[in-house]
């Protein structure tokens, strides 16, 4: 079976001593479901088992036992040259994804060139009560959606996100920091008109004033814009 020759290689590529980082790092999984694999190594090992004919056996087998197997499942998907497959295989395993890491990394190429088809299914994503389908949604609008294809009313449906899930809030908070560096005069008054709740609010000044593409009179300003209430 695929998922055993899977988990035979992952047991051969495990770091022992990176293991106990990403225990740490990854605080929603649990620990006992980490083998401790370094990105590169699994990056590799899904090109390679991408062309394997059986491939599909194991995209299909979920929950899946491990992180690791969750990485590649994520990396296999992000490697797909046919869009509508990709995204379907995307909708069906972004409710199993349990932690930010698998979360982000997942960002498969061909999106980039089916803007259309991603729009229609991050509609439906945002609107999710999982953390991590939520997550993936703005993470997608970010990623996709802060150059040439902006559109002012991606902003306000992500201001109107409220969350208790700290995932959820940070990554809302990565989006409007990166949508003021990209797109500061359609963004800043968001800020300004407090869109956004008190937290998320005060994570996106603090990220935006640490980023380079800021400048040093916007930090300031911004700065001046923290809510203390």
């Amino acid at each position: 079976m695929i998922t055993d020759d899977i988990r035979k290689e992952l047991l051969k590529l495990q770091d022992t001593g990176y293991r106990k980082m990403q225990v740490t790092t990854i605080p929603t999984v649990d620990a006992d479901s980490i083998i401790g694999v370094r990105t590169p190594a699994l990056r590799n090992l899904a090109k390679e088992l991408s062309k394997r004919d059986d491939i599909s056996l194991f995209l299909d087998e979920l929950p899946h036992k491990y992180f690791e197997e969750n990485q590649l499942h994520a990396f296999i998907l992000s490697g797909m040259k046919d869009a509508l497959s990709c995204i379907k295989l995307v909708d069906v395993f972004l409710p199993y994804v349990d932690n930010w890491a698998t979360c982000d990394q997942m960002s498969p190429k061909v999106f980039k060139k089916n803007k259309g088809l991603l729009l229609d299914y991050v509609e439906k994503w945002i609107r999710s009560d999982h953390t991590y389908v939520k997550r993936f949604a703005v993470g997608m609008l970010m990623e996709h959606f802060l150059d040439e294809d902006f559109k002012t009313s991606y902003l306000t449906k992500v201001a109107k996100i409220r969350s208790d899930e700290y995932y959820v809030n940070m990554m809302t908070a990565w989006y409007f920091a990166t949508a003021l560096a990209k797109q500061y005069e359609s963004t800043i008054p968001f800020i300004e008109t407090h869109k956004l709740d008190k937290w998320t609010h005060n994570k996106t000044i603090q990220k935006a004033v640490e980023s380079y593409r800021i400048t040093p009179e916007q930090k300031e300003y911004l700065k001046s814009l923290r809510r203390k209430a």
